[in-house]
């Protein structure tokens, strides 16, 4: 068993006699999961809805899945008298925090350890005692961390910087998405008129404060509530957000008074709880390069900023490996000597974003690639120089920071997956970063540059191409088998003919309707119809259209 910093914290410690309220944290590593639920039963630690999403990429629920066993936990906690902080099933760790440190030399010589770290310090305690709703000081600063202006209002040049308009006005808003939203604390969430039709059409599906154990979320900090509107705020004409119609949960991890390793922890359990309820998308406008207590730290760029390394990047790359897009900040470190992305935007397997102003210029302020495996970070970038976000009222204010870029690309990213039935981390992350604007020319600020959503949206469905493709029309996949679907964006209502015609000419199939103002879907049952070459003619007062489609 390897005692991790507990011989220097025996020294300044445990000598002294510590006041009723301070909390010591370890992080208990565990040899095995012995007395753990088995996978035979998923649902015991997994909801239908993450099963499905597993399930639609073909991810199998293996032993990383299992919980920690409840027995070691059990254990810690009788041998230590201590209480239960967070656990991480993917790392086989529990965090437990003590009153009385001595009492974590009780666990020397148990087997089922491997690991014991000292990983936080509170001199005044954490957890506070049951139904404590006291309001906490905000602490830290913000930087730390259709189709047109009329429906948009503020967001509309950070939308059409990325043609995320192009999604929308597809009908992808996100609806059925879970996005989950990480940060410091949501004030506001609860009242402010932004996130109105998300709370009162129930769509805020869960909430947990993993800094405190407990479900206050909206008593202090903004700065989740600002990172949350640039997704979820929806005022049509004043402001609306990149996947107003998702489901979100949000979760508290970032500790504002501190900076501790505990935080990564914390960070790692909501990821779980998030894979758990079935996210999608996780935006995560957090990031930790050094540590002021309990031991001073500074992560190492070369050893540990490798993608793989950290508590949060191994988080990261496990939650992808469950069929999650994890979409991290890459930080405000552009301007410090330190310069570089931080951790979990790191990870090899994240999206992580960088900020930009409105002419794709890099914030300087924004942290610098690549990771020290030489993976390219951040991946692409986001107008956040300023950021259009919303509070507590019906006036959007401007703040710059990688914090505001991160979300805007969740909920876009959100909107993507939502429209294809084949929406792997890999596929959704490679069509992004195909579609950004120096994809053939990386740079270590702008990473792949600023993606295009209409081009995103391509890329990804190339292996049903769109077989046509204009402002107006859409039509696909093709080849098709039984339906075939159109879509038309139309500037005013008036007169739709659809004509189908086999090879020799003939008409196969007919449709006389209207076209309506706005994004129209039709969707054609064909089973009928013989294998073959056919052409569709599409044709409204305005436009005219032939598209050559195969049957198979």
């Amino acid at each position: 068993m390897r005692w991790c910093w507990v011989l220097c914290f025996l020294t300044v410690v445990l000598c002294g006699e510590a006041t009723a309220q301070t909390q010591y944290a370890f992080r208990i590593s565990f040899t095995d999961k012995v007395g753990a639920p088995s996978t035979s039963n998923p649902l015991v630690f997994l909801s239908q809805r993450a099963l499905d999403r597993r399930t639609a990429q073909g991810i199998a629920v293996d032993s990383i899945d299992r919980p920690v066993s409840p027995t070691y936990i059990d254990s810690v906690l009788k041998l230590t008298s201590g209480k239960r902080h967070v656990v991480s099933k993917w790392l086989n760790t529990f965090v437990v925090l003590l009153n009385d440190s001595s009492k974590i030399l009780n666990l020397q010589g148990k087997t089922f350890i491997k690991e014991v770290k000292y990983i936080a310090f509170f001199p005044s305690g954490l957890h506070k005692p049951s139904g404590d709703n006291s309001k906490h000081e905000e602490q830290g600063t913000l930087s730390k961390a259709t189709g047109t202006a009329a429906y948009y209002g503020a967001t509309y040049d950070q939308t059409k910087a990325l043609n995320g308009d192009y999604l929308h006005d597809l009908g992808y808003k996100g609806e059925d998405m879970l996005i989950a939203v990480f940060d410091e604390g949501f004030r506001h969430v609860d009242t402010g008129p932004a996130f109105d039709s998300m709370m009162k059409s129930g769509r805020l599906v869960d909430q947990h404060n993993f800094v405190l154990d407990n479900n206050t979320v909206f008593d202090y900090s903004t700065h989740g509530t600002y990172s949350l509107s640039a997704i979820a705020g929806n005022l049509p004409g004043i402001y609306v957000g990149s996947a107003p119609r998702a489901k979100f949960a949000i979760y508290c991890t970032e500790h504002g008074s501190t900076e501790q390793p505990i935080e990564l922890d914390n960070l790692v359990a909501a990821l779980e709880r998030s894979d758990s309820v079935g996210a999608d998308v996780v935006s995560i406008s957090l990031g930790y390069n050094e540590f002021f207590t309990p031991v001073p730290y500074t992560i190492d760029y070369a050893t540990e900023l490798d993608g793989k390394t950290t508590v949060a990047a191994k988080g990261v790359n496990i939650a992808t490996s469950r069929g999650m897009l994890i979409v991290p900040s890459a930080g405000n470190e552009g301007n410090n000597s330190w310069k570089y992305i931080l951790t979990p935007g790191d990870a090899d397997s994240a999206l992580t974003v960088g900020n930009v102003n409105i002419n794709k210029q890099p914030a300087s302020a924004s942290g610098y690639g690549p990771n020290a495996a030489g993976t390219i970070k951040p991946n692409v970038c986001v107008v956040g120089q300023p950021a259009a976000l919303m509070l507590s009222n019906t006036t959007p204010a401007s703040i710059s920071g990688t914090s505001f870029a991160t979300p805007q690309l969740a909920g876009w990213a959100a909107c993507l997956i939502q429209s294809t039935k084949d929406p792997t981390p890999y596929k959704i992350r490679t069509a992004i970063e195909k579609s950004a604007h120096i994809y053939t020319t990386p740079g270590a600020q702008l990473g792949y540059g600023v993606p295009d959503f209409r081009k995103a949206f391509n890329f990804l469905h190339v292996d049903s191409p769109i077989a046509a493709s204009s402002d107006w029309l859409q039509v696909g996949p093709n080849p098709f088998t039984n339906t075939l679907d159109i879509r038309l964006l139309q500037s005013f209502n008036g007169q739709l003919d659809i004509l189908l015609t086999d090879a020799t000419g003939k008409v196969v199939y007919q449709l006389n309707s209207k076209a309506f103002q706005g994004s129209q879907k039709i969707t054609l049952d064909l089973p009928e119809l013989s294998r073959g070459v056919y052409f569709l003619k599409v044709i409204t007062d305005s436009d005219e259209r032939s598209v050559k489609l195969v049957k198979r």
